[in-house]
C-alpha cells in the first residue's frame, strides 16, 4: 500500500530538481582482482568531511562504500576545465612514494571508478566492434603501456598513449548530464542520463589548468617530484525523448544478451519436454500396467514370481542411514528454496532492480532469517518419520550446522579482506548485527518450527515396513549408486549453464544483472528438471530392487552443485584475469559457499520429488 501511495504521489506531484547536483563516489573494483577498495584508499581528491549516505545490509555485504565527492555542479551551469585539486608526489618521501605506487597498481590492475549522480551510474560509453556502443557503469583510473609498447586495457583508445613502460592517469573527466523539463511544472526538471569521457592531460600550470597538451604519463621508473592536477568539465543537455522511468535503458541496451537468453530458455525447455515425456511414459504406461498386474494377483506365490519395484514394498520406507544428517539438510534446503523463490518473485516485480542498490542481497538475508520456522519444522518432521529420538541434537544441528559452515567460510574470507585493507571487509558492527539476526531471530524461529514438527505425528506411509531387511541383488554398473548420481546432475546443469555464465559475470566481472524474468523462468525449469531426472532414476533403481532411495535422490539432484563447481573452476581459468594469492583464495572461498547453498537447494528438490513419487506409486498398490 505504501509503495502504491508513494508512486502516485511522485507521479502527480513530481519534485523539482535542486539547483546543486551532488556526485557520489563508490568503491573501486577490477576484473583482475577480487579485492575492491574504497575511494579514499587511493590518493584522489576528497570532499571535506561530510555525512556519507547510509548503506543497507546488501550494500555492505557486496563491499559498496558510497561517499560524497568534491565534484559539485549547479544545474544548467556548464563548466570548462574546472580545477578540483592538485596532488604532489615526491618519490624520496616514503609516504608519498607508497601512495604513488598504489595508484600505479590500481592502473596496472585496471581498477574502475564508479560514480553516481541522482542514483544513476555515470557511464562511460565507447564504440566497440561493428560500430556498436557499449556503456560501462564505470571508468578506469588509468592504463599502462608495457615495455614492449603493448597498450593494455583503456590505453588502446588513444594513439597518444605510446610511451614504453608508462602509466597514463585519467585526471580529467568530461561529464554530460541529460535532463528533461517536467511538464506542467514551473522550473522543474529531472536528470535522465549521466555520461562521461575520461581524459588525460599533463597540465603545464597545475594551479590554473587549461586541459590541453600531451597526456599525463608517469614512467614506471620515475623518480623525483610530480604534480597531478585533477579537473572536470560538465555540460547540461536537454533531451525530451528519454523518460525518467526508462532512464536506465541505454545501459541495458548495450548488453545485447536477449537472443542468447532465449536460446538458453529453448535449450532448457527441450530438456524439460524430453524428461516430461519419459516420466509421463513411466507413469501412464509402465506403472499403470505394473499396478494393474500386481493388483490382479491372487496369492503371495504369484507375487514371489514377479520382480521389480513391487517386491521392495516392505523396505522402501525403511529409515535411511544417517537420517539425522539428511533431515538437517532437508530443513536447510527448504529454507533456501523458499528464500530463492520469494526473492526472485519480488525481483520479477521490479522491487529489487539495480536502481535499488543492495536490495537483492538484503531481501535474501532477511528472508533467510525469517524462514527458520519451515527449516525446523521440515527437519523435525522427517527426523521423527525416520525413527529418530535425539530431537535436541536435530534442532541444534538444523539451526547451526549449515549456517555455521557458511558463516565460518565467510568469516575466513572476511579476515583476508581485512588483512588486504579492502572495502569488502565487513565492519565489526555489521558482523555483530548478522550474528544477532542469526542467534536472536533465526535460531528461535527454528526451535519453534521444530517444536511443531515433533508435536505432530510421524508421516504415515502407505505400506508397512518389514522387520527383516530384504537383501538387495547384485546391481549392474548403471544401477549402482555412483554412476546414477553422476548422471543425474547432467540434465539439470544443462538447463542453467548459460544463465550461470551471466550470473558469474555479474559477480566477478562487475556487470549489471537485470534479467530476473529469465532467471525466474530458468528457476522453474530447474525445479522441474531436478524433479523429473530424480524420479526417472529412482524408478530404475526400484525396478532393480534397490530400495535405498532417500540419500540417493538427494545426492542425484544435489550433484548438480558439483558440475557448478567444475564450471566455476573453468570460468576462473578461461574467462577471468584474476591474479594474486588473496584474490584466488577469495574467489574459491566464495564459490564454495555458493556450491554448498546450491547443493542443499537442488538436493532438497530431488528428495521431495522422489518422496512424492514413491508415496504415490505404493499407495495405489494392493498389499496382502
Amino acid at each position: 500500500v505504501f509503495s502504491v501511495v508513494f508512486f502516485f504521489f511522485f507521479f502527480f506531484f513530481p519534485l523539482s530538481l535542486k539547483s546543486e547536483i551532488e556526485l557520489f563516489v563508490n568503491r573501486l573494483d577490477s576484473v583482475e582482482s577480487v579485492l575492491p577498495y574504497e575511494y579514499t584508499a587511493f590518493d584522489f581528491c576528497s570532499a571535506p568531511s561530510e555525512k556519507r549516505p547510509s548503506e543497507n545490509l546488501g550494500q555492505v555485504l557486496f563491499g559498496e562504500r558510497i561517499e560524497p565527492s568534491p565534484y559539485k555542479f549547479k544545474f544548467r551551469v556548464n563548466e570548462e576545465c574546472s580545477h578540483v585539486c592538485t596532488k604532489n608526489y615526491n618519490t624520496e618521501k616514503q609516504e608519498e612514494k607508497i601512495k604513488l605506487d598504489f595508484l600505479k597498481k590500481g592502473m596496472l590492475l585496471n581498477y574502475q571508478h564508479h560514480w553516481i549522480v541522482d542514483n544513476m551510474p555515470v557511464t562511460w560509453c565507447y564504440e566497440v566492434e561493428a560500430s556498436q556502443k557499449f556503456c560501462n557503469p564505470g571508468f578506469p583510473i588509468g592504463c599502462y603501456v608495457t615495455e614492449a609498447s603493448q597498450p593494455k586495457d583503456a590505453c588502446v583508445v588513444n594513439t597518444d598513449f605510446n610511451a614504453r613502460d608508462t602509466f597514463y592517469l585519467f585526471n580529467h573527466v568530461d561529464i554530460t548530464i541529460f535532463y528533461h523539463v517536467v511538464e506542467n511544472e514551473a522550473a522543474g526538471a529531472r536528470l535522465v542520463t549521466a555520461k562521461m569521457q575520461p581524459r588525460s592531460f599533463k597540465h603545464t600550470n597545475s594551479d590554473h589548468p587549461d586541459c590541453t597538451g600531451e597526456p599525463m604519463g608517469i614512467n614506471n621508473k620515475f623518480t623525483g617530484e610530480l604534480k597531478v592536477a585533477y579537473t572536470y568539465s560538465v555540460k547540461f543537455v536537454e533531451d525530451k525523448n528519454i523518460r525518467w522511468a526508462s532512464r536506465w535503458d541505454y545501459i541495458l541496451e548495450s548488453m545485447p544478451h536477449t537472443n542468447i537468453q532465449w536460446f538458453s530458455i529453448m535449450n532448457s525447455l527441450v530438456i524439460v519436454l524430453f524428461l516430461s515425456g519419459m516420466v509421463a511414459m513411466i507413469m501412464l504406461r509402465t506403472l499403470h500396467k505394473d499396478i494393474a498386474r500386481y493388483n490382479q494377483m491372487d496369492s503371495v506365490e504369484d507375487a514371489q514370481e514377479e520382480f521389480g519395484w513391487k517386491l521392495v514394498h516392505g523396505d522402501v520406507f525403511r529409515p535411511p542411514r544417517k537420517g539425522m544428517l539428511l533431515s538437517v539438510f532437508l530443513g536447510s534446503g527448504t529454507q533456501i528454496f523458499i528464500m530463492t523463490f520469494v526473492t526472485l518473485f519480488f525481483a520479477c516485480l521490479g522491487f529489487l532492480s539495480p536502481a535499488n542498490r543492495g536490495a537483492l542481497m538484503t531481501c535474501a538475508v532477511v528472508l533467510w532469517v525469517l524462514l527458520g520456522t519451515p527449516a525446523g519444522y521440515v527437519a523435525a518432521r522427517f527426523y521423527k518419520s525416520f525413527g529418530g529420538e535425539k530431537w535436541k541434537t536435530n534442532v541444534l544441528l538444523t539451526a547451526f550446522l549449515c549456517p555455521g559452515v557458511v558463516f565460518a567460510d565467510f568469516f575466513l574470507m572476511n579476515l583476508i579482506l581485512w588483512g588486504e585493507g579492502s572495502s569488502a571487509a565487513m565492519p565489526f558492527g555489521t558482523l555483530v548485527a548478522i550474528l544477532a539476526l542469526w542467534f536472536c531471530i533465526s535460531v528461535p524461529l527454528t526451535f519453534i518450527g521444530a517444536y511443531f514438527g515433533f508435536k505432530r505425528s510421524a508421516i504415515e506411509h502407505p505400506v508397512r515396513t518389514n522387520q527383516i531387511p530384504r537383501q538387495i541383488p547384485e546391481q549392474s554398473f548403471y544401477t549402482r549408486p555412483l554412476p546414477g548420481i553422476i548422471m543425474g546432475g547432467i540434465l539439470p546443469f544443462g538447463c542453467i549453464f548459460i544463465q550461470l555464465f551471466f550470473i558469474l559475470n555479474s559477480i566477478w566481472s562487475h556487470q549489471m544483472y537485470y534479467m530476473f524474468g529469465f532467471l525466474f523462468l530458468v528457476f522453474i525449469i530447474l525445479v522441474i528438471t531436478c524433479s523429473e531426472a530424480t524420479i526417472l532414476l529412482c524408478y530404475f533403481h526400484l525396478c532393480a530392487e534397490d530400495y535405498h532411495w532417500q540419500w540417493r535422490s538427494f545426492l542425484t539432484s544435489g550433484f548438480t552443485a558439483i558440475y557448478f563447481l567444475v564450471y566455476a573452476i573453468h570460468y576462473f581459468y578461461s574467462k577471468l584475469q584474476i591474479s594474486g594469492m588473496a584474490s584466488t583464495i577469495l574467489y574459491f572461498g566464495y564459490t564454495m559457499i555458493m556450491a554448498l547453498i546450491f547443493f542443499l537447494f537442488t538436493g532438497t528438490i530431488g528428495f521431495f520429488a522422489c518422496f512424492w513419487f514413491v508415496t504415490k506409486i505404493y499407495s495405489v498398490v494392493k498389499v496382502d
